[in-house]
């Protein structure tokens, strides 16, 4: 099946026209073409000399970028029944991953794109070139193609608002299988961009794997939630709605040379995107982010039934890695 993809143009107005008529203001129109292929002419505005109403952006960022996608900002949730074969448990949800298709990255990033870390031996090992890096490549594509698969069973939603934001930061899709579970409609708080599992361990890159290796990127990192009051200060019985949720971000990517201070960009272009979301972006070092992941880890462990292999997952002996799989299946 072919896919579309639908473009509204608009246009704005005209002024400056000279008056051409002898008498009264003028009948003008106007005529458009792109690309030599398409053509629009417009109807007559009688006695007036703009042929079309002519109304002032209001966007301040207008003037940055001529062509800018204007959402609305959709969201796309990916299960891989592939992925669920493959791990033997025969479960298409377990594994899930998303997608936020968010807008004005121009605006915020301008000219600036963050390379692959020539310095970090795990990026070598995939992107310097040569025989074994390709070989390597191949089998990280492999399992983007099987995480982003595209299936009659996937979600797809478009985020309105903060709250919409907030919801999809609820537990995740083994607690969807599973009939939902106690803590199913609750903030899971945990680290995201990540697939936890010891099956995606051999991937060198976590991040390499949701790029689909890609050379160079925006930008690159984690995130998680945490309550206003800090998650060791929250109590299990507040309800999550009654909660004012923070979103942390930070530029914890190893496979990219990320420069932090873009950081204020990637907060001010969420904030964009999500007008009264609360964001906080720290560096990786910094220490403030790590005692905000690690009381979000305890947290988890401690009252959301987070299982500590899933913090730290590593191969089990025995276990098959998904590398391994798509080596021996061909994909």
């Amino acid at each position: 099946m072919t896919g579309f993809a639908w473009v509204a143009l608009c246009f704005i107005g005209a002024s400056g026209l000279p008056k051409v008529d002898v008498v009264g203001s003028a009948d003008p129109y106007f005529a458009a073409k792109l690309d030599g292929k398409l053509s629009f002419v417009s109807t007559v505005k009688q006695n007036r000399l703009p042929p079309i109403e002519s109304t002032p952006s209001q966007d301040k960022h207008h003037l940055q970028s001529p062509y800018l996608f204007d959402g609305p900002i959709h969201y796309s949730r990916h299960y891989s029944p592939t992925v669920g074969l493959l791990t033997n448990l025969n479960d298409a949800r377990l594994y899930s991953t998303g997608k936020i298709f968010i807008k004005g990255v121009p605006l915020f990033f301008r000219d600036n794109f963050q390379p692959w870390n020539r310095k970090y031996k795990a990026a070598q090992s995939i992107l310097q070139g040569g025989p074994a890096s390709l070989a390597v490549r191949s089998g990280i594509q492999a399992g983007h193609r099987l995480l982003y698969a595209r299936a009659a069973g996937n979600a797809f939603s478009i985020i309105e608002d903060t709250k919409g934001v907030v919801e999809l930061l609820h537990t995740g899709a083994q607690d969807d299988v599973n009939g939902g579970g106690p803590n199913a409609q609750r903030v899971k708080p945990a680290l995201k961009t990540t697939p936890t599992a010891a099956f995606f361990v051999d991937f060198a890159s976590k991040h390499a794997l949701h790029s689909n290796c890609a050379e160079v990127v925006r930008y690159s990192g984690e995130f998680h939630s945490r309550p206003e009051s800090r998650w060791q200060n929250f109590s299990d019985s507040t309800p999550d709605d009654a909660v004012k949720w923070e979103f942390m971000i930070d530029n914890n990517s190893g496979r990219y040379a990320l420069d932090k201070m873009l950081l204020s960009e990637v907060k001010e272009l969420f904030e964009f995107n999500f007008p009264g979301l609360v964001v906080r972006a720290l560096d990786r070092e910094d220490d403030r982010l790590v005692e905000s992941r690690e009381a979000c880890s305890a947290y988890s462990l401690k009252w959301r039934g987070v299982g500590t292999d899933e913090l730290q997952p590593h191969v089990k002996e025995g276990e098959v890695t998904l590398s391994r799989r798509v080596s021996e299946s061909g994909q």
